[in-house]
């Protein structure tokens, strides 16, 4: 969230990506650094023991997400 954020202040369009595991730490922290709108995309958990091919399934589903939240007005 913190890169994110900056990149935001920045002026330039940035999207988190994570685990949805952790959906409710972003909201925390996006939050916490004062942009509770940061974009953020989340992928299906487990991600620590996914193969190659698996990360590229999970990064797949949720291409269009991330291109949706970079386009679109924060």
């Amino acid at each position: 969230m913190h890169d994110t954020v900056w990149f935001e202040i920045q002026g330039k369009p940035a999207v988190s990506i994570a685990s949805s595991e952790f959906q409710e730490a972003a909201t925390t922290q996006a939050g916490a650094l004062g942009m509770l709108d940061a974009r953020r995309v989340f992928v299906p958990h487990p991600i620590q023991d996914a193969t190659d091919d698996e990360m590229r399934a999970k990064a797949d589903g949720v291409i269009d997400a991330v291109i949706e939240a970079l386009t679109r007005n924060a």
